[in-house]
């Protein structure tokens, strides 16, 4: 296997992946080749399952409704 080394990363973008890495349950490296073969090997879509998908999240969330006010507080919760 090659080694490659990225220099200059910008601390907000090296932050950016040091969680998402954490929330992924990866190391930092096996985030970034994850983050690089979603880019450059993309998996075909397969448009009946995604529909099918959308469909039963359709079906499971059509009874919840959300008011502006409940929206705007959990957002700004997310931001805290």
């Amino acid at each position: 296997m090659v080694a490659v080394t990225l220099k200059n990363v910008p601390d907000v973008l090296y932050e950016r992946v040091k969680q998402n890495a954490k929330v992924n349950h990866r190391s930092i490296n096996s985030e970034l080749i994850a983050i690089i073969e979603e880019s450059v090997m993309p998996q075909p879509v397969d448009v009946k399952t995604w529909l099918e998908k959308a469909r039963q999240l359709r079906e499971t969330t059509t009874h919840y409704v959300i008011s502006n006010e409940e929206l705007t507080r959990l957002k700004n919760e997310g931001r805290k």
